[in-house]
């Protein structure tokens, strides 16, 4: 999932990112509120978590205007433990939960995994193509019951690409969805990965689930 994490205190907003990118998330850190509201309203995220005192435009303004203009984006709220009246505010104002500072990353990661379940709904625990199974929750992978040990990014492009059997993804919409803005898109890491994946779901099997269309990207392909 592509998560936007606003947060101006760089150490938080590090911690945050390394822990989330440590789970197979793709993330963008941003630190002021105005930067914010540019990116969760031009580019696509599966959520947002959003630290409440920022600098240029506060963390309740910006899930104002992101919930005025009917955005489904899931955000979870940062706020200092003592702010009660914030937390309030916020969820009255839309927000889908909110995590009171400091935190621990195992809680955090949990909360967004819920919104996204809450506001997606289709977005099942249990993902199957043919006989390819992907459990969200637990991060277990299988194939004709033979479990598959996948790291991170690899469950993450897995995920990805299970997510629209048959449907072709660019190299750019791979680049964008599972790495971080900081990935060069030049490099041949995106084919590395696939390469990866294709061995450890694909060898042994008659049928091979991971196909490359030359020019263009890469699928899962899609059984009848």
């Amino acid at each position: 999932m592509k998560v936007l994490v606003v947060e101006d205190e760089r150490k938080i907003g590090c911690y945050i990112q390394k822990g989330l990118e440590e789970q197979g998330f793709a993330v963008h850190v941003v630190a002021d509120g105005n930067d914010a509201l540019v990116y969760a309203t031009t580019e696509p995220y599966d959520a947002m978590v959003l630290d409440v005192m920022l600098p240029g435009r506060d963390g309740l303004s910006v899930l104002k205007i992101i919930r005025e203009k009917r955005m489904p984006l899931p955000v979870l709220l940062l706020t200092a433990r003592s702010a009660l009246n914030e937390r309030v505010e916020g969820l009255n104002m839309g927000a889908d939960d909110y995590l009171p500072k400091p935190f621990h990353m195992e809680e955090l990661v949990a909360r967004v995994h819920s919104i996204v379940r809450r506001r997606s709904p289709e977005r099942a625990s249990i993902m199957q193509v043919a006989d390819l199974k992907l459990n969200l929750l637990t991060r277990e992978v299988s194939r004709g019951g033979k479990e598959i040990s996948l790291s991170p990014r690899e469950f993450s492009l897995l995920e990805y690409l299970m997510r629209s059997p048959g449907r072709v993804l660019t190299r750019t919409q791979i680049h964008e969805h599972v790495w971080n803005y900081h990935f060069d898109p030049e490099t041949n890491v995106i084919g590395v990965y696939v390469g990866r994946i294709r061995q450890k779901v694909d060898e042994g099997f008659d049928v091979n689930l991971i196909e490359t269309v030359r020019g263009i990207g890469y699928r899962v392909r899609k059984l009848s």
